[in-house]
């Protein structure tokens, strides 16, 4: 018999190229998860997420992540991302500035004369950890390009403290060094992604491998105890020792 998996809350996530940089945001120190790490803009689906899928006529989950992911890098990093038209840079503040207050994303498009673009993500992995742990997050990845009259990203200081443009090769090199923090799944996204030159070809490689949930396990490996997933989603590397794993 299979064992049943732990609760997980559903959450989303935003990998956004500009170029070849990838955005990420610091953790706050203080946050109960992922405190200090690196990660992509991104946070829970939440109820008004699938209220919204429904009104769009798709009341399904993915539909409400990729919602989520839109709503949450608005909030968290700033970026109009996923929206079309482009609100002007005005109408955004606004927009930004009342989904902070709690307006429903719905309205806060209406009211800035946008609607939401959910081809503009294209869907990259998923996650759903199932180690002991307070918050369990099954994660929707989804990638998507910086439109060229996008304003600057800016952090909403509160859940995150800064933001950086890196290539997701310097994101690891820094991580080894000693200067950054990356949670397990983060670094394998960012070592998958360190494959690509652009969007256009980490897309080619979302849609060779079709997304299947991953959960990683334990199992020894030349008597050390590993993290593991499976070898074949696109990921070059596939395990940790545990020692060295970060978890969220």
């Amino acid at each position: 018999m299979t064992e049943a998996l732990p609760p997980a809350i559903p959450a989303a996530t935003l990998v956004i190229f500009r170029g070849a940089d990838l955005l990420m945001v610091e953790r706050a120190k203080a946050m109960a998860f992922a405190g200090g790490a690196l990660v992509f803009p991104g946070g829970r689906v939440d109820p008004g997420d699938h209220a919204l899928a429904a009104l769009l006529g798709h009341p399904d989950d993915e539909t409400a992540a990729r919602i989520a992911a839109i709503r949450e890098t608005i909030e968290e990093a700033g970026l109009p991302i996923g929206l079309s038209p482009m609100p002007s840079v005005e109408a955004f503040e606004r927009l930004r500035a009342a989904l902070h207050a709690g307006t429903a994303l719905g309205k806060v498009l209406a009211e800035a004369g946008t609607s939401l673009d959910l081809d503009a993500l294209e869907y990259f992995a998923r996650w759903r950890p199932a180690h002991a742990h307070a918050r369990i997050f099954d994660t929707r990845f989804y990638l998507a390009r910086l439109p060229a009259d996008a304003p600057a990203a800016r952090v909403d200081a509160t859940e995150n403290v800064r933001l950086t443009w890196s290539t997701a090769a310097h994101i690891l090199a820094e991580t080894d060094a000693g200067h950054a923090t990356v949670i397990f799944p983060t670094r394998r996204n960012l070592e998958r992604l360190a494959q690509f030159a652009d969007f256009d070809a980490a897309v080619a490689d979302a849609r060779a491998h079709p997304v299947r949930t991953v959960t990683p396990w334990t199992e020894m490996r030349g008597g050390i105890e590993h993290l593991c997933i499976p070898d074949d989603l696109g990921y070059p590397v596939t395990s940790e020792p545990m020692t060295d794993a970060v978890r969220g």
